[in-house]
């Protein structure tokens, strides 16, 4: 919708950074209302000229109605739901060739790449500045290196099986492979929902909106490499759709783990989004990249990665 933007007597702003926080004075009663750009969160982001585009507006509306554990829980859900609507083109493809998954998978890897450094670490700078005395790196530097510290131990201690590097973890007879596999994916998926959950916790409607439309972006090349892996294995298309989709619906546990320790203690918030962060770094360095980079395309692989990483810093741009 097109907003007509207006000065309103009565309201004064703060003014720095780029953005403006209205402020109410005594004797007013109506809500505030943005003087000069679109609402955030709870800020005010400045635009130049009279009117000004702001497609999300009404979603980002909802969903501030919700509580930030409902907001973490709904956003990761929707994001988990794009390995299932990626995998649906299984029931009509025979195949994809090896070029074509490491590139779509290159792709998703040049998402979550974008999405760790502006949706979760330059956030996580702002708000570790405001909460600690020292340099706020540190914080962010040390929930980075938590985030992937505890994923590779998870990775340690659990049975897995990756669909092109194989068998992981201690060895146990007793799991079979379509298990295996399925606790691969679901290691892989709920540092995703991890970070939409401290996204939202975070009180920035913006910046989750993005993270959330990113993450469920980079899902759908996924679950389609998933599905036709799995139908390759001998699995039945039925069999393969239900299981990238499911899979993508363990997000929702990260994102209510997320948002609930944001919640439940502010405090943490740099801490969360530099965890988040970790974990997702950590399944591209040590997952993603590994199995592009095996059948000989890196050189495309990477163009695929750059491609991801500007589309989703397009969208934190855009739907902020």
């Amino acid at each position: 919708m097109h907003v007509r933007v207006f000065a309103q007597s009565g309201w004064r702003g703060q003014l720095g950074s780029g953005w403006l926080r209205p402020e109410r004075r005594s004797g007013d009663s109506a809500s505030p209302r943005c003087a000069t750009g679109s609402w955030i969160g709870s800020k005010c982001r400045r635009r130049s000229g009279l009117t000004y585009h702001a497609p999300m507006d009404g979603f980002a509306a909802s969903f501030g109605n919700l509580s930030p554990l409902a907001q973490g829980l709904a956003g990761s859900f929707i994001a988990g739901l794009g390995t299932g609507f990626g995998a649906l083109p299984v029931f009509l493809l025979r195949g994809l060739g090896s070029r074509t998954q490491d590139l779509l998978l290159g792709f998703s890897a040049g998402i979550m790449l974008a999405a760790s450094f502006f949706s979760l670490i330059l956030p996580g700078l702002a708000a570790a500045s405001l909460r600690v005395a020292f340099n706020p790196a540190l914080v962010i530097v040390g929930g980075v290196f938590l985030g992937a510290f505890g994923l590779w131990w998870v990775h340690q201690h659990v049975p897995h099986e990756h669909l092109l590097m194989g068998r992981e973890g201690p060895a146990d007879s007793r799991v079979g492979r379509m298990l295996l596999i399925v606790l691969a994916i679901t290691l892989h998926n709920f540092p995703e929902g991890l970070a939409v959950g401290v996204g939202f916790g975070a009180d920035d409607m913006g910046n989750a909106v993005a993270l959330m439309t990113g993450i469920g972006v980079q899902n759908m090349p996924e679950g389609l490499v998933v599905a036709i892996a799995l139908v390759a294995a001998g699995r039945s298309r039925v069999q393969a759709f239900a299981v990238a989709l499911l899979t993508g619906l363990v997000e929702p546990l990260g994102g209510l783990v997320g948002a609930a320790a944001v919640e439940l203690a502010g405090a943490l918030l740099p801490w969360g989004l530099g965890t988040a962060a970790g974990a997702m770094l950590f399944v591209i360095s040590n997952e993603i990249i590994p199995e592009t980079h095996r059948r000989g395309h890196q050189a495309s692989v990477t163009f695929a990665l750059l491609g991801g990483f500007g589309l989703m810093m397009t969208l934190d741009q855009v739907l902020r």
